[in-house]
This record gives C-alpha cells, structure tokens and sequence, in this order.
C-alpha cells in the first residue's frame, strides 16, 4: 500500500516537473522566440535541473512540440466548449471560427503555432498537431454541416485544409493589428458561401 502511494507522488512529481518545464519554455519562446532561448534559460526559468530536462524530452525541439501540442489543444477546447448548442451546423462551424480567433489572440499563440511552429517542426509535423486538435473539430463541423445537407458536398479534407488556412491566415491578421470584426464577418461569409444552391 505504502509503495503504491510513493509511486503515485513520484508520477505526480514527474508530472509537475514536466509541466513546469512546458510553462517555462512557452514563456521563453514567446518573450525571445524559439531560435534566441538555449535550454540552460528554460531549466533555471522552470527552477529543475538539466537532467530533469532530459529526462522528460529528447532535445529543446521536442520540448517545443510539447508546448505546441498543449496550445493546439486549448485552442481546440475553446471550439468544442463555444460550439455547444448551436442552433445549426452552420452556425456551430460560425462560432467556432469565432472561438479559434478569440483563443488565438492570447499572447504568443499566434507566434507559437502560425510562424515558430512550421518553421521548427516542420509543415507535416505541424499538421500533424493541427490534425489532433483544430483541424480535427473544423473538419468534424464540416462533416455534420454536410451530412445534415447545410453545406455542399465537398472532398472533406481538401475543404478542411483550404478553410483551416484561412482560419490561420485570419488570426495573423489580427495579431498584427487587423480589425478582427472584419475578418470574422469574411470567414461566416465563407461558410454560408457553401450552402447547396436552392
């Protein structure tokens, strides 16, 4: 009983470490960029040691999908949790245009998974994180707007990544002083612009 508690504490341990070094370098590459923060910054900024570093990720690249992998997810539960109840598909697929924006503008977030994202783990690995998270409830929105016959049918993928990109091209605007209003109004535009003809 006694070994099973002191197993419990140490995954917890590890998982606060583990935490502590994502939150630290989120920080850094945000206030620096990803390029500009050597792992010595990230280890004293978490307050571990180096070996707690390594212990948890193969290199800083790794570390960085990390912190990649847990925006991309916040990002993704803001859709889910501002899409419930929509009155449609169309709509839910509105609003979680509107939640994608909303979560993106949080600091750094943009930086992280629009610019130092692509550039540090490539496209298909970015895509790959995209695919677990907003891509995934962008192309789930599309599939019921389909199936309940709101939206044309269309090849699903191609349409997932055709809209996604301009999802992503939207929140850059906005992170660099466009008026979000604007772009929120062109992205609805595009989605009702799906609708089958009558």
């Amino acid at each position: 009983m006694q070994q099973e508690t002191t197993r419990r504490t140490n995954r917890e341990r590890s998982e606060e470490t583990r935490d502590r070094l994502i939150q630290a370098a989120r920080r850094l590459f945000v206030e620096k960029s990803y390029a500009e923060t050597g792992t010595p910054e990230i280890v004293r900024e978490a307050g571990v040691t180096r070996g707690a570093l390594y212990h948890h990720f193969a290199d800083k690249q790794t570390l960085f999908a990390a912190v990649a992998e847990r925006e991309a997810r916040v990002v993704a539960e803001e859709i889910e949790r501002n899409t419930v109840g929509s009155p449609s598909a169309t709509a839910s697929l509105i609003e979680g245009g509107k939640a994608y924006l909303k979560a993106m503008a949080e600091p750094g977030r943009t930086r992280l998974l629009l610019l130092d994202g692509p550039a540090v783990l490539g496209r298909s690995g970015m895509d790959e994180i995209d695919n677990r998270h907003g891509n995934r409830t962008l192309r789930e929105g599309l599939q019921a707007a389909i199936e309940a016959g709101q939206i044309r049918r269309l090849p699903l993928d191609a349409l997932t990544g055709l809209l996604g990109a301009a999802f992503d091209r939207a929140a850059l605007a906005i992170d660099a002083g466009a008026d979000a209003a604007d772009y929120q109004a062109g992205l609805a535009g595009l989605i009702e612009g799906l609708a089958p003809a009558s």
